[in-house]
């Protein structure tokens, strides 16, 4: 590799292990809210603004997440829920630019199906524990809907143009 290509890499990962700190940061920063978190809409914007690094961001934030709070069964839906959500952004992001809300439509149902996607790992005590996972959290689901709505609607548009603005600048 040439030295441009090293420099390429380097920027490639200070910026996915930059990406994935401030994720971290503000879902701590939130968390008081339950399930209003800013994670499902940054994701959503580093997909589109990132392409398939997304993927190294959210590796490198879900492993974060477990150094912070402890590797315990919620953190195996982590490395699975996370990415098939920056799939789908990726595979309804093809082609021209959507409108706002759409993303927040999407974003919105993520958040409503985020407890039935997490309850998946249950399934290894049978499926009443998968079952009662899901149904018990429904409440918070609600609200991770609602919240993850109003945020994207509100924010996806200006977030998307930062940092689309600084990937220029850093030459990517």
């Amino acid at each position: 590799m040439d030295r441009n290509g090293l420099r390429t890499a380097s920027r490639r990962v200070v910026l996915c292990a930059l990406l994935a700190a401030m994720m971290t940061v503000l879902q701590l920063a939130m968390a008081p809210l339950p399930n209003i978190e800013p994670v499902s809409l940054l994701v959503l914007v580093y997909a589109l603004v990132f392409g398939r690094d997304v993927f190294y961001i959210i590796f490198t934030f879900v492993l974060l997440e477990g150094l912070v709070h402890g590797f315990h069964l919620w953190w195996v839906s982590y490395l699975y829920v996370w990415p098939l959500w920056a799939g789908a952004v990726l595979l309804l992001g093809r082609g021209r630019e959507k409108p706002p809300l759409l993303w927040a439509v999407a974003s919105g149902a993520f958040g409503l199906s985020f407890g039935a996607l997490c309850a998946l790992p249950y399934l290894a005590g049978g499926p009443w524990a998968a079952l009662s996972y899901w149904v018990a959290g429904i409440p918070f689901d609600l609200v991770h809907c609602v919240g993850n709505f109003f945020l994207t609607l509100a924010l996806e548009g200006p977030l998307c143009r930062l940092l689309t603005g600084a990937r220029g600048k850093l030459g990517r």
